[in-house]
């Protein structure tokens, strides 16, 4: 894979911020004679570095109740060497949907001979492991984890936590596209294999967004994410003294950490959790409140934003869900330490002009759940290991 070489960085304290770096080809070649380390602004990443850090990479795909086709289509393009762990939270009744999950991942795994674990997030031998480690605000009344992508998101790290693996990607599982999903795990190899830090995050930006109207409208920014970032930039620019626009991926929901870094985050409910990750790690390594690990603070951490060749072609959910997607990004700013009166106004403005809340109304705060580290990640991996084989997707009822 060709690269384009970082070619700014921001510093945000501990943070090292990079500027979008776009993929300039999806194969490198095995006998190119550009440097490993670059040549006129481009990176080459080679097969076995990107197969190496496939191997060591589990990828999460959170679902509930998506097209079968979709979710087929998507673990076909996950690599081979990466480790698929699908968290569900579809319905089982009247129609077992979970199952017809299940039937469609083993079938994928015993043509391909992979592995792969899938859990329904309602499981209470998840709820329990969760009470067993600690984590009682994942769990509810009925000491099953609670509803919410975030939730699904934690499951998953925690039993890539249990499998060994040392980092960690997310990818959504209404993706048309096979080939885009292979491309965004091969973005997430190649931008850990640039990090300078064990502690690292690398978060896509779609090239293109296409929509269906009549013909096919590719289009480059979403409302959301434009409104996200603006707001994002908004923040650290009043915390530098300089302006600024190195945040692009606000919104990123194809993200991927090492693991190192995802034990360190809280994690906020519903469509807050991807916006909330920047916030704690702003928060934690800004340098503008009290420091996170010692650790983060003399390694720095690296942050990836690597545009994609591919468009990302998604389910068409409709517009309904854009207002609550946007308050609830934008709530886990206007609700930081870090967030000063100027971009409070901006985002209280921007929420009510996009109808996302009604004037003089304040954002709800987030709910935010402890980060992984904070609780006996031990006690998970111990209650949940004898457990393993029955969530291997090859596994018989």
């Amino acid at each position: 894979m060709y690269l384009e070489s970082p070619r700014y960085t921001e510093r945000f304290g501990s943070v090292r911020i990079n500027d979008i770096q776009k993929v300039v080809a999806l194969d490198s070649g095995l006998k190119s004679e550009i440097p490993p380390h670059g040549a006129m602004g481009v990176v080459k990443i080679c097969e076995d570095t990107i197969k190496d850090f496939e191997d060591k990479m589990a990828i999460v795909i959170p679902i509930k109740n998506e097209k079968l086709k979709l979710f087929e289509g998507v673990i076909s393009g996950i690599p081979h060497d990466c480790l698929i762990i699908v968290v569900s939270n579809s319905q089982k009744e009247p129609v077992d949907r979970f199952r017809m999950e299940k039937d469609t991942l083993n079938q994928m795994c015993r043509y391909t001979y992979r592995s792969a674990y899938i859990v329904h997030q309602k499981d209470a031998r998840v709820g329990e492991a969760m009470k067993q480690a600690g984590y009682t605000e994942l769990v509810d009344e009925n000491s099953l984890v609670r509803n919410g992508k975030a939730e699904g998101m934690v499951i998953g790290l925690l039993m890539a936590k249990l499998a060994g693996k040392e980092y960690v990607g997310f990818v959504d599982a209404d993706n048309y596209s096979p080939g885009s999903i292979l491309e965004y795990v091969r973005i997430f190899a190649a931008g850990f294999s640039m990090a300078k830090s064990p502690y690292s995050m690398v978060r896509i930006l779609w090239h293109y967004k296409p929509k269906f109207s009549g013909g096919m409208y590719f289009r480059k920014w979403g409302r959301v994410s434009e409104t996200t970032n603006k707001c994002f930039n908004s923040l650290i620019s009043s915390r530098t003294g300089f302006e600024t626009n190195i945040i692009k991926t606000g919104n990123a929901g194809e993200h991927a950490m090492s693991l190192k870094l995802a034990e360190l985050l809280p994690y906020a409910s519903g469509y807050a959790v991807e916006p909330q990750e920047l916030v704690s790690i702003f928060e934690q390594f800004g340098g503008s409140l009290p420091s996170g690990p010692a650790d983060v603070v003399r390694y720095g951490l690296d942050l990836f934003q690597i545009e994609t060749r591919n468009p990302h072609l998604h389910e068409d959910k409709g517009t309904e869900h854009l207002g609550g997607m946007l308050l609830a990004g934008l709530s886990t700013i206007y609700h930081s330490p870090l967030c000063d009166e100027e971009t409070k106004q901006l985002i209280i403005s921007q929420l009510t002009i996009q109808k996302a809340m009604k004037p003089k109304q304040e954002p709800p705060k987030p709910h935010i759940n402890r980060p992984p580290c904070k609780v006996h990640i031990g006690e998970f991996v111990k209650h949940m290991e004898p457990h393993l084989e029955t969530c291997s997707a090859l596994y018989e009822d």
